[in-house]
């Protein structure tokens, strides 16, 4: 057997145990928060639920607590959850896809956004971004100039992978599983199509 196929033999099993584990966790936790509304668009709570639940598995959207950002940048609650997860239903008119995210991931998100020089979490950490969504490059995680590239449901896994180590690509595939941002602290798997 080559190296290749024993890196990426290894890689399939370590992500396999890592999301059963994540899983595990996240049914385990709960969160809770104050019951508001959000106004940050004509949306009703309804909408915006839906909206948010369409970007995970409904195994995990089912019971995740779903918050939205309300006109002042606050996060406001529209549903509490139980699972672990945070779903969000983005805003379609200004660009932003509906996501779902474990713990993990929204802390790499908040690191990521706050242009920390690398990300924070301890643990892998999981994205779902079942509705589709638009990006900008697969190299450059601070791109804002090139073209946007819409690209169908998704899902990443958030934690510095290498892959030189792990045998996957570093381009954009329509399906399977690539290296988005490899060489930045923020290179994390990028797998096309639904879990």
């Amino acid at each position: 057997m080559n190296v290749t196929k024993v890196s990426l033999t290894a890689l399939t099993f370590t992500i396999s145990i890592c999301l059963a584990g994540m899983l595990l966790q996240g049914a385990a936790q709960t969160t809770s928060s104050d019951q508001s509304s959000s106004t940050s668009s004509g949306d009703s709570t309804e909408v915006k639920i839906a909206r948010a639940m369409s970007a995970g598995p409904a195994s995990v959207a089912n019971a995740a607590r779903i918050v939205d950002t309300d006109t002042q940048g606050n996060k406001v609650v529209l549903r509490e959850g139980n699972n672990g997860f945070t779903c969000m239903p983005g805003n379609p008119t200004a660009g932003q896809p509906p996501m779902c995210a474990d713990a993990a991931a929204m802390q790499w998100s908040a690191d990521f956004e706050a242009h920390k020089a690398k990300p924070t979490n301890t643990e892998p950490g999981i994205i779902y971004m079942l509705a589709g969504a638009t990006q900008r490059s697969d190299t450059d995680p601070y791109d804002t100039t090139s073209p946007p590239i819409p690209i169908g449901p998704h899902w990443r896994i958030v934690w510095p992978f290498d892959p030189k180590t792990t045998g996957l690509p570093t381009t954009h595939k329509p399906t399977g599983a690539y290296i988005m941002w490899a060489g930045s602290p923020y290179a994390h798997v990028h797998i096309m199509g639904r879990p």
